[in-house]
């Protein structure tokens, strides 16, 4: 039986030659000076070969165990040269059949989990709330490595033919996502969204966002959507959307913490100087400046934004959103709430919720130019949160001309909501 010392000082030779051990284990040398432990055996009449590594990644008592291992599945009539293959094979069937117990749902959730910490909650909350409505009714349940191309097409038709394209593909696009995933955590092996983007409708010619921008023609619009039977929540969003120049995820993701020096009790404004600030963290902003609170955005309340707010806190001061969702008061309102209110009361192709930007800011440049004022152009822009490409201009900015930011939105709002209802008038329509 060979010692270790022996096995260490085998010295290669001009041909390799063998050193044996004991049970047929013995050293290989090759010329090289490479070292590794082999064993010859016969099973059914046939002389075979196992290799178990070389020297001294594997050390010789583990080589004898190896041998152990090997004589012992060989007196079974078991084949240990193919025992490797064997187990590999039963790894990949238990393999594939977990895959099959992993439903859509289940990866879509944990892919979520994984991703919503690089995203804005009001992204997370609306990438969530789209998969539960659209894709989880029809695709949750099954297991992921049954789902083929054409079921993801038939899912994504229905949402083509209520006319929502876009959401289609951003749909596809989180499918895949979720396929990804899972191919990376080798739950499946092929991501059968990838062909679908092709056989999707195309969008329509990209153009500006429909708004309706005549003051007296855009005040219909909210006319026509506070005398529905829409819930409070969702027509005081509307207002303040509309009196703020904000971007919709802006007022639907608003939480009370961002408000101040306002009075809540709606007795008195002369004394306050109400503030909405926005977080950089939920401003349209490219990913390395959502972390920066130089890039926040203040927001000088008109005595009608304030009215809106004092209203609506009746409903949901007690919540951290100002206009939560319908369903869950921890998520906020839905995306699509706003505009689907304004469809239905006859603007749709008209004015979107975006579409009150392009109303502000024609009025209010119109104004600037027949009043010749000429500053107001550029604050305008800074009503609208258009952030300068210098980052020092955009500091700078952030609080710049602040009272005559909000002297333009108090004359927008004036203009705009002449003759309109007191914003607790809507506090007593439907609650649904």
């Amino acid at each position: 039986m060979l010692t270790d010392k022996e096995v260490k000082n085998a010295e290669a030779r001009a041909k390799p030659y063998k050193v044996s051990d004991s049970g047929g284990l013995y050293l290989y040398v090759a010329p090289t000076g490479m070292k590794s432990w082999r064993m010859k055996f016969r099973l059914h009449g046939k002389e075979k070969l196992l290799t178990f590594g070389p020297y001294p990644d594997v050390k010789l008592s583990e080589a004898r165990d190896r041998r152990d291992a090997a004589r012992r599945q060989i007196r079974e009539h078991i084949d240990p040269s193919g025992a490797r293959k064997r187990a590999q094979e039963e790894r990949e069937q238990a393999k594939a059949k977990a895959a099959k117990l992993v439903t859509f749902e289940t990866a879509a959730r944990t892919w979520h989990e994984l991703q919503r910490e690089r995203w804005a909650p009001v992204h997370a909350d609306d990438v969530i709330t789209s998969l539960q409505r659209d894709v989880f009714p029809s695709l949750g349940g099954m297991a992921l490595a049954t789902i083929d191309a054409p079921a993801i097409l038939k899912t994504l038709r229905v949402v083509e033919d209520r006319g929502s394209i876009e959401t289609a593909k951003r749909l596809r696009q989180r499918i895949s996502a979720v396929y990804c995933y899972a191919i990376s955590e080798g739950i499946v092996s092929s991501d059968p969204a990838a062909v679908v983007g092709k056989a999707l409708k195309p969008l329509g010619k990209k153009g500006k966002q429909p708004s309706i921008t005549d003051p007296d023609k855009a005040r219909e619009v909210l006319i026509a959507a506070e005398a529905s039977g829409a819930s409070p929540v969702t027509k005081l969003a509307s207002r303040l959307l509309a009196l703020t120049q904000s971007r919709p995820g802006m007022v639907r993701g608003a939480e009370w913490a961002e408000f101040s020096d306002i009075d809540w009790e709606g007795t008195a404004y002369g004394p306050f100087r109400p503030m909405w600030t926005i977080p950089a963290t939920r401003m349209k902003l490219i990913l390395d400046a959502k972390e920066d609170e130089e890039f926040e955005h203040q927001v000088p309340l008109s005595w009608q934004a304030v009215e809106a707010l004092c209203a609506v806190r009746r409903l949901t001061g007690r919540n951290r959103l100002v206009f939560p969702g319908q369903r869950h008061s921890h998520r906020p309102l839905s995306e699509n709430a706003i505009g689907y209110l304004y469809n239905r009361v006859g603007f749709h192709g008209r004015h979107v919720p975006h579409g009150w930007r392009a109303t502000f800011s024609t009025t209010m440049n119109a104004l600037a130019v027949k009043l010749k004022r000429k500053d107001d152009a550029n604050i305008i822009e800074l009503m609208l949160a258009h952030v300068p490409e210098n980052k020092v201009k955009a500091a700078y900015d952030r609080a710049g001309h602040m009272e005559r930011r909000r002297e333009l939105g108090q004359e927008w709002s004036d203009l705009l909501m002449k003759g309109m209802c007191s914003a607790n008038d809507l506090l007593n329509g439907s609650r649904r």
